[in-house]
């Protein structure tokens, strides 16, 4: 099915006029919890939206009181009595999934309006911005299964910091909104209410960028984070700036600030 359809029914995917691709995690009965069958449902649509050019932006949220409470429970179940390497094939379609949306080349907004535990932590740390609700919580609650959260390890800490990791990945204790913003894992916090707002509000600033210039912004931050400033470094990124600067999005850009008018990636309104 195209993306602008609801491409499962755990899974809603809409693409509006502006670009903005809305993925919808639907399974509200059991708080919006993954299995193999939708975690391979987002992997594919990922891919999708990655390969659509018209797609500027992706905001992932949950239907009912939880953004993901994790893995699904009866899959679980079921794992327990795989093989090692059926378990290892499960957990690498995990991997993949937050890879994607941890390098999805277009940006991404985790709208979190509820409860996001274990896996659920993941997706919004693999997001470039993540909003929260003040009634949103989190936890990482694996080593309470006598479990732990290795497949999304790699983005919680980036996002949270190594000395948070060691006592929530440690306690599995329940934090609220505004400690995942003390901690870093969300940006921002908001009303009940005020998620829509927030999100638009983000998603206007986003649209007034240059495509090319987001995802090249996305890539440079990967490639520096957490390096020394060495010479090759140094040299990545003058080449990086040089070849922007010599594009026709990065031409244009400069051109229309000069002459004082909206660039050609902005729509009639300015946006």
């Amino acid at each position: 099915m195209p993306p602008d359809s609801a491409a499962h029914d755990a899974l809603i995917c809409r693409i509006e006029s502006n670009g903005v691709a809305r993925l919808t995690l639907n399974r509200p009965e059991v708080h919006n919890a993954f299995n193999d069958a939708l975690i391979a449902e987002m992997t594919s649509t990922l891919d999708t939206l990655e390969r659509d050019d018209q797609v500027r932006a992706v905001v992932l949220s949950g239907t009912g009181k939880s953004f993901s409470a994790g893995a699904d429970l009866n899959w679980m179940r079921a794992m327990a009595g795989y093989s090692h390497a059926e378990n290892l094939r499960d957990a690498e379609a995990l991997g993949e999934l937050m890879h994607r949306l941890d390098s999805l080349k277009k940006p991404t907004i985790a709208l979190v309006q509820g409860a996001a535990f274990g896996g659920g932590v993941g997706l919004v740390a693999c997001c470039d911005i993540a909003v929260a609700t003040q009634r949103a919580t989190f936890c990482l609650s694996e080593v309470k299964l006598g479990l732990i959260p290795a497949v999304i390890s790699p983005y919680v800490v980036a996002a949270m910091g190594p000395r948070a990791a060691r006592r929530y990945f440690l306690t599995a204790e329940r934090f609220s909104a505004e400690k995942a913003l003390a901690l870093g894992l969300v940006h921002e916090v908001v009303t009940d209410d005020g998620l829509d707002a927030a999100a638009e509000a983000i998603i206007v600033e986003l649209l007034a960028a240059g495509p090319i210039a987001v995802q090249e912004a996305k890539d440079l931050i990967a490639a520096v984070a957490f390096r020394p400033p060495e010479a090759g470094l140094r040299q990545d990124t003058a080449e990086r700036i040089a070849r922007i600067r010599a594009s026709d999005e990065g031409r244009e850009g400069l051109t229309a600030f000069l002459e004082k008018r909206p660039p050609n990636w902005r729509d009639v309104d300015g946006r």
